[in-house]
């Protein structure tokens, strides 16, 4: 089967820090494709860079001719001051799309539309624009079980290639064909759903695998790129014994380095709070306009506070906490 698209060594950096280095795996026509790794283990960039919104330091991508692909983000940069029919244009897929994942406000403006209703107005457009690769970055995130279920009947009947980012084994389910887990600069691809990934990993849900060190090697994986590891026979180095002194400072250091972590994780609870409860009062049939801008400024500083996040448990993971 010709490949539709080809990594090969891919290296990604942000200033000193190492994103990921020498990804090397390729996506075959048809393929349906959950893409799981830890959070900040880059996962997000390396999807930026498969489609094109962000440049790699080595390595190369290479897309079958004329290759078209869509990618929808976790926050889809979508227009204001411009109402639902405005954007739709004259696409009469694009409104059959929309009819069919219930988004009927015509004249609404799309600033007022709910966060669910906005993630379906983006994932419509991307899929009516008829990519042959579609890309997914946790497209699942704070939306109800309604909407999860039109966004997951949207892609099943999309005909491309799709690979999805998600932690939502209820949304993946049914949904995926193979999974590719992604640490440590290796893709290893697991044929079968959602849940034989996880029944030969021997976990019941993908956070679990935040409570893990590493990604491991499932005995089940075919290793799309392997590791060369060093002979068990091979002698290794013992590591210099610490001076009291410097093990205290070590300590603090982590510390200070956890502690980072958990406070990108108390703003981002606080954040996903505060959107709740402004899509609350958004579903009740507040027209309140500062509500609407409340709801763009916290879902930036969601992003950011993730962003954080993940390069804050980047540096626990080096510093070897």
């Amino acid at each position: 089967m010709i490949s539709y698209l080809q990594i090969e060594n891919l290296t990604k950096s942000h200033g000193d820090r190492m994103i990921f280095s020498d990804v090397t795996f390729g996506i075959n026509q048809g393929d349906k494709i959950a893409l799981i790794a830890k959070n900040g283990t880059g996962k997000t960039t390396l999807l930026r860079c498969i489609a094109g919104s962000e440049s790699v330091d080595s390595g190369k991508i290479t897309p079958r001719k004329d290759l078209k692909i869509g990618f929808l983000e976790q926050t889809p940069d979508l227009p204001e001051g411009m109402t639902v029919g405005d954007f739709t244009g004259g696409d009469d897929r694009l409104k059959r799309l929309l009819t069919q994942m219930e988004v009927y406000e015509s004249d609404a403006l799309i600033e007022t539309l709910s966060g669910g209703q906005r993630k379906r107005l983006a994932i419509a457009r991307v899929i009516a624009d008829q990519p042959d690769l579609l890309i997914l970055d946790e497209p699942t995130n704070h939306l109800d079980m309604k909407t999860k279920d039109i966004l997951k009947q949207a892609i099943k009947d999309f005909d491309g290639t799709v690979i999805v980012v998600s932690h939502d084994r209820e949304f993946l389910d049914g949904l995926v064909e193979k999974v590719y887990e992604f640490g440590g600069g290796l893709v290893r691809e697991c044929l079968g759903g959602i849940y034989e990934f996880l029944e030969k990993k021997r976990i019941s849900s993908l956070h679990e695998l935040e409570l893990s060190k590493s990604t491991g090697k499932s005995e089940a994986s075919k290793t799309v790129k392997t590791e060369q590891a060093k002979s068990d026979s091979e002698p290794t180095a013992a590591k210099p014994r610490l001076s009291y002194a410097e093990q205290r400072e070590r300590e603090k250091t982590l510390r200070r380095l956890q502690k980072k972590v958990q406070e990108a994780e108390a703003e981002i609870s606080r954040l996903e709070a505060e959107i709740a409860a402004i899509e609350a009062e958004l579903a009740a049939g507040s027209t309140d306009s500062e509500l609407y801008r409340r709801h763009a400024d916290t879902t930036k500083a969601l992003e950011n506070a993730m962003s954080i996040w993940e390069l804050a448990s980047m540096d626990v993971d080096e510093f070897g906490g």
